[in-house]
């Protein structure tokens, strides 16, 4: 069974053990396991020859860090992965990290989130402004999107590959050039900002 750009674009977000059974689907002849690591390796060796940064990505992260806002990274890749990601960022840009692998569920289910959330709040106990409806995710996928709506946060969705649809309760924006916290910060309930 052929393999098309599409098919790819159709996964763009979903967590890997999807990808392996749509590959296994298609014809390829191998476990689980070994598709995964098959993937996670040729974009690990990508990854160290030149990281695809989003237009502002790196100058908002700098912002939230300068600011001392707690951040956590939610991703469905495995944490060999993320790891590369995040040694090229300064130390301590993430308190948090949510991997594929941590979660039975993967994206679009909220469970990576939720779990996101909760790991944030229980390393900032003393932060009582950390809860669900003071966070605000930034995805690039349909999955990625449907995740954080569906565990209660403010979600913004910033295309890359694939088209986000517009959905209930979703900021669309084309880029995160020129964003700042206080962009982020229009996009909460009116209640959560005075928290």
């Amino acid at each position: 069974m052929p393999w098309s750009e599409e098919d790819s674009k159709r996964l763009v977000g979903s967590a890997l053990p999807v990808y392996a059974r749509i590959a296994q689907t298609a014809g390829v002849n191998l476990s689980s396991r070994e598709i995964i690591e098959q993937l996670l390796n040729a974009v690990i060796a990508q990854t160290r020859q030149a990281i695809p940064w989003r237009p502002g990505a790196r100058e908002l992260l700098a912002q939230l860090r300068q600011a001392r806002i707690p951040m956590g990274l939610v991703t469905m890749s495995e944490a060999a992965l993320a790891n590369e990601i995040v040694a090229e960022l300064p130390q301590g840009t993430f308190s948090v990290q949510v991997t594929g692998e941590a979660v039975e569920h993967g994206k679009p289910a909220p469970a990576p989130y939720l779990l996101g959330a909760r790991l944030l709040m229980e390393h900032y106990p003393d932060r009582e402004e950390l809860s669900l409806n003071r966070m605000v995710a930034i995805e690039d996928s349909e999955p990625g999107v449907t995740s954080a709506l569906a565990a209660g946060i403010t979600t913004i969705g910033v295309p890359n590959i694939v088209a986000i649809p517009a959905l209930a309760g979703l900021t669309l924006w084309d880029t995160l050039a020129g964003k700042t916290i206080a962009d982020l910060e229009a996009l909460l309930p009116v209640e959560a900002v005075g928290s």
